[in-house]
Formats: C-alpha cells, structure tokens, sequence
C-alpha cells in the first residue's frame, strides 16, 4: 500500500482565482498571502481525503478549489464521431508510418548495402533512426506545451516528411544515413505529441480506448515492417520503403491542419525560443547519443574494453546526470520536472515501461533470427512467421483499452499482462531445432497476450498519478523511457547470444571444420545466417542446434528482466480514472503559472520539513509514546 506522501502527490495545486485575461508578467499570476493560507488549508483537506482513500487523478478538482480558471476550466469543444474519427485516422497514420519505419528497412539493407558499394554503412541506416528519435523523444513534449500540440505536431509531420524524401532519393550511403537521422527527429516527436493530443483530446477514463488502438497499430507495423520491405525490394525498389510514407504522411497531416480542434496559444516565437529549455536539450541529446553509440559500437565496431566504447558509455551517462542536474538546479521550465520522479507509482510506471520495452523488443528481434538459422525460412518469410505474435498483441492492446474506457480498472490488467508476458518468453526457451508450427504459434500467442496490455496501461496509471500540467512531460518521458528500453535490450541480448555462440565454437569446428565454424561466432553469426542452408545436412543440424540453444539461454534473460517487470507493477498505485475532461491550454502563460505552481509546491514541502524538524523535544517524546518528566511527576504522585 502506498504513504500518504505517493498518494497525495497527483493532486492538482489550488489556484488563485484569475481573471481571464492572461498574466502579463509572473507577478501576475502570485498568489496573496491570505490566498496562500486558504489554499494551503484546503491542501491539508485534499491530503486528508488522499489518506483514507479517496480518488485524486490529474483530471480532477478538489472539491474545495476555487472555480477554475480560463486557463484549466474551459469546457472541450464539442466534437462529432465524424471528427474524432477522422483524427484518430490521421493519428494512427502517423503512427503506422513511424513504426514501419523501425523495421522495413531490415529486409532492404543488403540490397541497400550492395548497390551503394557500403559494408560499413549496413548498420547505421537503422540505426542512426533509433539513435535520433531516442535522443529527440524527450524534448517535444515541453516545446509543445510552449507552442502548442497543433503547430508542434504539424512540424514533426514536416520533419519526417522530409526526411522519408530525401532517404528516397539519396545518391550515396552517407545521404541515406543522414535522411534516416531526419526521419528519427520527427519520428520521435510525432510518436510523442499522439499520445499527447490524445490526453487533451480525452478524459483520462475515456482515452485508454484510444491508446489501445494506436498500440495494436505500432505492434502490427512493427511486425509487417520486414514484410512490407521485402515485397518493395524484391517487386519494386528498396526506396519505395521511403516513398511509401509520402502520401500517407501527406494525408495525415492535412487531416490534422483542418480537423485537429485543440487549444492552439498564439506564443511569439522569440519568446517562446527563449523559454524553451536549451540547456537541458542540449545535454540530454548528447547524453543520449553518446550512451547509445556506445552501446552500438561495443562488440561489433570496437571491442567492449576499447577506450572509444568505454568513454562513449561513461561519459554519456555522467552527461545525462548532468542534465538531471539542470533540470533540478537551473531550468525554469524543465523537460522533466524532477518530481515526476519523486513518486514511488511514478517510478514504477516508468519500470513497467522500461522492463515491458527491454523484454517486447527481443521478440521481433531476435524470433526473426530462430526462424530463418534454425527453420530456414527466408527474410520475408520469418516476417509472416511473426504474425501469430502480431495479431494477438494487437488484439490484445486494444481490448486493453476498451476495458479501461468501461471499468475504469488498469492495475489488473498491467499485472495479467506482466505475467503472461513471463510465460510466454518462458515458454520460448523450449523452442528447439524440431520444434513443431503448433507449439511454435501456441507459445506466439502467449508471448502476444502478455505484450498487448501493457503498451499503454503503464501510460494511463502514469497520467492518472501526475498533475495535470505534467501529463505532456510525463508522456515524453514515457516515449524516451521505452526507446532507451528497446535499445539497450538489443545490444545486451546480442552480447548473450554472441557469448553463447562463442562457448561452442568447439563443437562447430569439431563438425563444420574451422573455417566455416568461424562464421558462426560472435558478431559473425547472426551475419552469416544464409550460410546454414548450403551446408550438408549433419553440419546444417550442427549449426542450427547451436544457434537455438543459444537462442534458449538468451531467452532466460528476458525470462528474467519481465519477471523483475511484474515485481516493479505490484508498486504501481490504484487510481480512480475521472471520466471529466477539461481542455487543455498551452502557451507560455500556462508554463509561467505551472512555474508558480510548483514554486509554491516546494516552498510548502519545505515549510512542512522544517516545523516537522523544529518539532519540540517533549511533543517529539510524546508523539512517539515516552514519558516527559512532566507525565512521569504526575505517575509518581497518583502512586
């Protein structure tokens, strides 16, 4: 069970009654000090309310709060099916075209590879899109809450439009690489304000429908994605794998500049410039991608132990604690406000994100690998194989979501999805080389049963626990929470793998012979997959074994890592999911009164810490049961 602390954390500060014109300076929005008293006593309510139960979501108002502002309490406008189908068309578009895009190209690399004269630049056409929207994903939340959702949207729509043109059309490895790096951008920033837009567009009750949907859909991209590249390479041109986005991107954005209804703030662009957290961008960005260029090099480019590998980790992570740093000590409108972390919920929605992520990934992963060295089956091939896994995860994302939207309940479903998620990578372990398609789809669908439910739920339980005003940074920190997830969990499962096909490097000599035993170790073998079909079939049977019994062992440390996940959600706080909805309003006023807010905040935690420590020696003697002298006089005179 939670403290009264975790619980009371999502309360929504009181404020001061306002006019509604907005605040021309930051002494406009202050509080007075008698205004300061009642909202403190009315604080102290709410936190007794808090502690005996009662609901406290980021969309509801204290009982005793003052009447909204023009700021938090304008009724949403009024909105037909029509419409909101329309936008969540447009949105799941978008979507659609960011999660193809992590994977279409996997089929497409060696023709890529081949026609551009390029083995080095293989890997980083995909990597240099996981690299760049992992390192962009934090910063659009805070820049549209200063701009606002629409224009922000509209402009990462713009960025990977451009970046899936230029990838097109590229005339050399190095253009394509760079476009990829565009596309990551706005890849990263559209996967954001979606599941921004949603939570204004929807109560916090009502929106986990939504989510449902556009989780089925980027579980069901991501799984078509090596398909879908494949026919294009085969049938058409691998830059069709690019071109493709065009149409679709173009529709998308057209629908949401004429049908996307939310508050837009008309923020000067020089002083929205100003207010937009540089310096922890900054710092996070090269943070992020110095961290995970290092995990992308160690092992494959550079040994782990080499100088270049071991500085690009160790100094990515001292950057990143700078930026944490920033965020506490000198950012005025922080990209993650340090109390999103101070929660024990909201960290344990952020492990859920991160475990589920680390542990969903290895599935398309590393399933395509078993499939094409221990089945034989083709690229294309092993892209249908996935589909079991791809359709139960979908249905289940957006059964999830229904559920939600009619019961109001999310913590059964995090933690049904978390075990059976542990079941269903458990039972991938006793994949073998005669492994039969019925066992093979059976375990699929178990795998994907326990994936669904748990690509938003973590999302709604983290929104319902936060302030309203944190619910965009707290979306970003999310998205950033499961790219960061993902990519560690390849390299840490390549390392697995590689380490175990290294261990039987003495059996494969002793039947392959060296040379062709060579292929198959470490970094080599996931490379030299197309090798094993050519071999004799007691060599073919030696190399496929190795490569599933090495699968096997890597599979434990998934087994493992979702297993920790499940003990992370049994933190996660119960909530009551408001089926009220307010609109939203962004713009640099609101960020100046959240400012306040969380001024105030601080002060007031401040206050209660120091008249706790300041507490008198005989009060402290009795609130912890001892006798002051006082009581022990009286004892002995009754006596």
């Amino acid at each position: 069970m939670e403290s009264t602390e975790d619980k009371t954390h999502a309360t929504r500060p009181v404020e001061t009654p306002t006019s509604n014109a907005p605040p021309k300076d930051l002494d406009a929005v202050t509080p007075s000090s008698s205004d300061r008293s009642i909202a403190e006593r009315e604080g102290d309510a709410q936190e007794s309310q808090n502690a005996n139960g009662e609901k406290n979501d980021g969309d509801h108002v204290p009982s005793g709060a003052p009447p909204a502002t023009a700021a938090q309490g304008d009724e949403p406008p009024a909105r037909s099916k029509l419409k909101i189908a329309l936008i969540m068309f447009s949105l799941a578009v978008a979507v659609l075209l960011v999660a193809l895009d992590i994977t279409i190209v996997t089929t497409a690399l060696p023709t890529i590879s081949e026609e551009f004269k390029s083995a080095s630049g293989y890997t980083w056409v995909g990597s240099a899109y996981l690299i760049a929207q992992s390192a962009a994903t934090p910063i659009w939340g805070k820049v549209s809450d200063i701009f606002g959702r629409k224009p922000i949207l509209l402009l990462t729509n713009a960025i990977f439009f451009v970046g899936s043109l230029l990838a097109g059309v590229s005339v050399n490895i190095n253009m394509l690489i760079a476009a990829r790096a565009v596309q990551g951008i706005g890849g990263g920033g559209l996967i954001t304000l979606v599941n921004i837009a949603i939570s204004d567009l929807f109560s916090v009750r009502d929106r986990g429908m939504y989510f449902g949907i556009i989780g089925g859909v980027w579980a069901l991209a991501s799984s078509l994605g090596p398909v879908v590249g494949g026919l294009f390479t085969q049938k058409v041109s691998w830059r069709w794998c690019f071109y493709i986005n065009l149409p679709f991107d173009g529709l998308a954005f057209l629908i949401i500049l004429f049908f996307l209804d939310i508050h837009t703030p008309r923020t000067p662009l020089r002083q929205g410039l100003k207010a937009v957290d540089w310096l922890g961008s900054l710092t996070m960005v090269c943070g992020v991608i110095m961290l995970l260029l290092g995990l992308e090099f160690g092992g494959i480019t550079h040994p782990w132990d080499s100088a270049i590998v071991l500085c690009l980790i160790i100094f990515g992570a001292v950057v990143i604690g700078i930026f944490f740093l920033v965020e506490w000590r000198v950012a005025p409108y922080p990209l993650m406000p340090l109390e999103l972390f101070s929660k024990r919920s909201n960290l344990a929605a952020l492990g859920v994100c991160f475990f589920h992520s680390f542990v969903f990934i290895s599935g398309n992963y590393f399933l395509p690998l078993y499939f094409q060295a221990v089945l034989g089956a083709t690229p294309i091939l092993s892209g249908v194989y996935l589909l079991p896994q791809a359709l139960a995860l979908s249905f289940l994302s957006m059964i999830t979501g229904i559920t939600i939207k009619k019961t109001g309940i999310y913590l059964p479903l995090i933690w049904f999805g978390m075990f059976m998620m542990t079941l269903g990578f458990g039972l991938l372990i006793d994949l073998g080389v005669n492994s039969s398609w019925a066992k093979i789809i059976i375990y699929q669908i178990i795998v994907g049963i326990g994936v669904g439910p748990n690509f938003q739920a973590p999302l709604i339980a983290l929104q319902s626990l936060v302030p309203k005003r944190d619910i965009a940074t707290a979306t970003a920190t999310f998205g950033f929470t499961r790219n960061l997830g993902s990519a560690i969990s390849v390299v840490v499962g390549s390392v697995v793998f590689q380490n175990e096909m290294k261990k039987k490097q003495s059996q494969l000599v002793a039947v392959l012979g060296p040379q062709t035993a060579a292929s198959f170790g470490g970094g080599a073998a996931g490379a030299n997959v197309g090798l094993i079909q050519s071999l004799p079939e007691n060599e073919k049977f030696a190399a496929r074994s190795a490569f599933s019994s090495s699968l096997s062992t890597m599979w434990i440390l998934y087994v493992a890592f979702a297993a920790v996940g499940l003990g992370v959600s049994l933190m996660i706080g119960k909530n009551v999911l408001d089926k009220t909805h307010e609109e939203t309003k962004t713009g640099l006023d609101e960020e100046k009164k959240k400012r306040l807010e969380r001024d105030a905040e601080r002060a007031e935690r401040r206050k209660k810490r120091s008249s706790k420590a300041s507490l008198p020696i005989d009060t402290e003697a009795q609130a912890s049961g001892a006798a002051t002298p006082d009581v022990a006089e009286a004892k002995e005179t009754k006596a």
